[in-house]
């Protein structure tokens, strides 16, 4: 895949030498995925998203392809990693890239980071570029109802919360949650879905502000395993199998916990991949979630029928 492995040339390198594509991939539904065209793009870079009195402002790289007959085009929410505490959106130009060239118009961010800005300040920061979205769906051509969410590690567990957040009763969604920050599918790679689950870490210390033993609720509410409910999103999650940062072993119960509550999943388990590996050897995985997304996000067919029928009446 163009784009991620030329953010890290030399691990690249390691990576594309030392692994094959190998991959098991569960949930796999019976339909394929749209056939959609490849298309050109144009990027609005350094948007600012955040409302006038936000803490920092923060900027996104927003993806437009070349418009649909319907004129309005999916939505997907992009988000980096980086332990909630460094890395930029320049990690995900890559995907960006692709997902644009499928048709997606695709909205890359930046958002606060730990120590100085701890939880919630990352889940406000994604709520608000949600509603950014909707309230500038017209100017930019937009499909406000067709907006789903892509994240990688500490991006991928920001995604995953929201989604699972907008889908509860959380109060996680006051002031700046509720219906409208729902993507209607979740793209989640190498994802920390149970934060419990890894002590009191520093990385963990920094973004919840403390030890697990002094705050569980806290720990609890930043999970996002604490928050699914059947309402959820279908959800797309890539993980290596060999993921010593982030276990496997979330992926698997983040899953699960989808699975129980009858939520559509499709688990893309990448083998012989660590966490790093898994990200820079995405590109398979990468064109399996966004055949996930133009399942999840492609209008009926009656839709498309309708607009065919009225770009053949209009006038020329």
């Amino acid at each position: 895949m163009k784009g991620i492995i030329s953010t890290f040339p030399a691990l690249a390198l390691v990576a594309a030498l030392g692994l094959s594509g190998c991959a098991s991939h569960h949930g796999l539904p019976d339909t394929d995925a749209p056939s959609w065209p490849d298309t050109g793009y144009d990027v609005k870079h350094n948007l600012s998203f955040t409302p006038p009195d936000w803490p920092d402002v923060l900027n996104a790289d927003l993806y437009l392809p070349d418009r649909p007959p319907s004129g309005q085009r999916p939505v997907v929410l992009l988000v980096h990693g980086g332990g909630w505490e460094r890395r930029s959106r320049d990690d995900m130009t890559g995907i960006a890239e692709d997902l644009a060239g499928r048709g997606f118009a695709v909205m890359n961010i930046d958002y606060r980071f730990a120590p100085t800005h701890r939880f919630p300040a990352q889940l406000h920061d994604l709520q608000v570029a949600m509603h950014w979205l909707r309230e500038h769906s017209e100017h930019y051509g937009l499909d406000r109802n067709r907006i789903s969410a892509f994240g990688f590690s500490s991006g991928a567990h920001l995604v995953a919360l929201m989604a699972l957040v907008a889908s509860s009763d959380s109060e996680l969604n006051i002031p700046y949650g509720g219906p409208e920050t729902r993507p209607v599918a979740v793209v989640a790679g190498g994802t920390p879905a149970d934060l419990r689950a890894f002590g009191s870490g520093k990385l963990i210390r920094q973004f919840l502000g403390g030890e697990q033993s002094d705050m569980p609720d806290v720990y609890r509410r930043a999970s996002p395993l604490a928050h699914v409910t059947p309402e959820a999103p279908p959800f797309f999650i890539f993980h290596g199998a060999m993921d010593m940062l982030v276990p496997v072993e979330q992926a698997r119960w983040l899953r699960t916990a989808l699975d129980e509550h009858g939520v559509e999943t499709e688990f893309y388990e990448m083998h012989l991949r660590g966490h790093i590996t898994s990200f820079l050897t995405s590109g398979n995985a990468v064109d399996r979630a966004t055949d996930f997304l133009l399942r999840h996000t492609s209008p009926p067919p009656a839709a498309n029928q309708s607009a065919q029928t009225a770009a053949g009446s209009a006038p020329q």
